[in-house]
This record gives structure tokens, sequence and C-alpha cells, in this order.
């Protein structure tokens, strides 16, 4: 098949024989799409056709002079333990006890000297901290571990903390969610991550998570960070089983909550992986799936500026594609990910700017090295 030029793509998505056409031009109208739309996306085989749509999104949503740019953070994971009191059973991760095989605790002073050990300390953006809940991890370690990061890397911001976490520490402080959140930013907690959030389905939960706070109290939680002053991110596991309607559901609830408190960066479509875990490998999805999952996204959420493709589960070349599907950030060089890893990703634990930068270029865009919250560090012309 031809490669389009954008002139030619143009007139290939309004001929009026083609049925995506009236999504088009809504699109290039600004109006916001309906969920009948996002169920024509969803039925619509034309791969080429959806991500000119999603591509056109992107555009929109984008200010002129960075429309052609593509982001990444210079990040370093840290996952304090593996030990944790959840029962996901799509989670390879965790172990329920220290005693457990291969199970870990790293206490602060392991995390810092790990820290200033890594060669490229002086240039990280990001400390992404996503750990098990334990009892251990407390609301005073964590102020510990804030306060102890900041004084040795204070150039580092810290995102940490999913919702689920959050709400484990309020249960275990006997304190609201709120107290919790209000607490860690006095100590330096920056921003929040957007797992676990999983699917937004009570049929899935039930199935896969059901200890997990729903997805009412996930979306309460971000949203009383937003009103904070804190931004945070939204994420979708998807291959759990879900529907494409229950995908499509999860993407309005973030959008309706993104109406409501406007904090969300960056939406991250996810893929889960299966060794050892519960979940049933035939629920993977597909390349084709994925790419639409994305484009998905970049159309039904028109008030999120950014959706990610998060490499290190989708891929290097998944990832590069998906540029042209209404992505427009690949995270960054995510050092020492562990989640993914222990549920069977051959994916490296860390990439390199160089490899960024050349991965980015290959695919027409322009690589732009950026901080947490997206202000621009480095455009590489």
């Amino acid at each position: 098949m031809a490669i389009l030029t954008p002139n030619a793509s143009q007139d290939y998505i309004t001929a009026p024989s083609n049925p995506l056409k009236a999504i088009y031009d809504k699109v290039v109208n600004r109006q916001r799409l309906t969920k009948q739309d996002g169920f024509d996306i969803i039925n619509s085989n034309d791969l080429l056709g959806i991500g000119i749509l999603a591509d056109t999104a992107r555009k929109i949503v984008t200010p002129p002079e960075r429309q052609d740019h593509v982001y990444w953070v210079h990040n370093y994971h840290i996952n304090i333990t593996n030990v944790c009191e959840g029962t996901c059973r799509f989670c390879a991760f965790s172990r329920r006890s220290e005693k457990a095989m291969k199970a870990y605790f790293w206490t602060v002073e392991e995390i810092v000297e790990q820290v200033r050990n890594y060669p490229g300390v002086a240039e990280l953006s990001e400390f992404h901290i996503v750990s098990g809940m334990t009892p251990k991890l407390n609301l005073e370690f964590y102020i510990d571990l804030f306060e102890t990061l900041q004084a040795n890397f204070p150039h580092v911001h810290i995102k940490g903390l999913t919702a689920a976490e959050i709400d484990y520490l309020a249960k275990l402080e006997g304190m609201t969610s709120e107290e919790v959140l209000k607490t860690l930013k006095a100590h330096g907690h920056g921003s929040m991550p957007g797992g676990g959030a999983e699917v937004f389905s009570d049929r899935v939960r039930e199935l896969l998570y059901p200890d997990k706070i729903t997805h009412w109290e996930w979306l309460e939680i971000h949203g009383l960070a937003h009103k904070l002053g804190m931004k945070s991110n939204a994420t979708l596991l998807a291959g759990l089983g879900e529907t494409w309607e229950e995908r499509l559901d999860h993407i309005l609830y973030v959008r309706d909550q993104q109406d409501q408190t406007g904090g969300f960066m960056t939406f991250i479509p996810l893929n889960c992986w299966y060794d050892n875990t519960a979940v049933d490998p035939a629920n993977a999805l597909t390349g084709v799936e994925n790419l639409k999952l994305f484009a998905l996204s970049r159309l039904m959420l028109d008030n999120v500026p950014y959706i990610k493709s998060y490499w290190i589960q989708h891929g290097m070349k998944m990832s590069q594609v998906s540029l042209s599907f209404g992505v427009n950030d690949l995270d960054g060089t995510v050092t020492q990910e562990k989640i993914t890893h222990m549920a069977g990703s051959d994916t490296p634990q860390a990439i390199t700017k160089a490899d960024l930068v050349h991965m980015i270029r290959q695919a027409g865009k322009i690589p732009v090295e950026r901080d947490t919250l997206y202000n621009i560090k480095q455009i590489f012309e």
C-alpha cells in the first residue's frame, strides 16, 4: 500500500464513501465524540483511516509549534518491595511475605545508594515510585523516603504511589486519603502515576482483583490530588478479558473525571503480561487491537493532552508505530523496572537517550526530553 501524503490522507478520510468521514468532521470541528462514535471506531476495520483520525486529533489538541514533538523523560523506577497484601490475580510481582522466594525489601539507605551508583543520576528528572502494600511501608516510611530523596537528589521530581497505595495508607493510618495526600505533598510528593486503575469494570474486578479499590474510589483519589494542585496520569490495563465496551467505558470515565478536576497529564493504555499470573494469555491484544486502542484513546480523550505508549510493555517497534496512531509520549529511560518483567516482558529494563532519540527520529518525529510536568528540557531537532 502506498504511503499517503497529508493531502492524500485528507482526501481519503473525507471521501463521501468513507464510513469514518462523519467522525473526521467532528474531530476537525472540535466536537466531542459520543460513545456511539467510539463503537464505530472499534467496529471499523479501516486501520489506516483510524490512524488518520487519531493523528488529526493529536494535532488539534497540540499547539502548532509542538505538533511533531514526541516526549520522553529521564526517569528511574523505584519498586521498594514486592511484598504485598494485594490479591490481584494478574500480578506476577507480588509476594505474600518477606520469607517467600524472590521476595525483597529495600531500606531507604539502600535505595539512596542504588540511585547514587546510577551513572546518569545527574541527568535524572523523575523518580517513579510504585511498590507493594505492606504495613512496613507506612506513612512514616514514605515521609522518610521522600525527604531523603529530596535532600540527596533535589533536582529529581517524585512521582509516586498509585491510588490503591494511597487508599491502603489511609486505612493503615486511620486517616482519609486527602489527609495522606496532604501529608505526603508537604514532604516532597510531586505527582501521581496512573497505575492501579486496571479496567473500570465491576465484572472484571470481581474476577481478578476483588479486594482492590473500586473505580469510583480510584477516580475520587485522583480528583482529590488534582484539587490539591498535584498532577497525575491515568492508565487502562488491557488484556484481562475485558470487552471493547468495557475499555471504552473506562476511557469515558477518565474523560468525565478530567472535565471535573482537570489534573490528568497523560493517558496510558497498558498491556497485561501473563507469565506467573492466573490470567489466560488468550486475552492478549493483537497488534491491530493495540493500535486501535491507542487511536481510540486519543480520539475520545479530547481533554487529556498526551497519550503514552509504555515501550516496556508494548515493545520498541509497536511503540514506534503508535506514533502514527495518536501517541505523542514514549515514557522514558525507565531504569530498573521490575513489575512488568516479572510477568514475562522481554523488553530491556532500561533504554538509552540515544536509542529513544533514534527511534523517534526514524518515525519522522522530533524527540523532546521533558520533565514529569511536561516542561521541555531539550529539543533534538
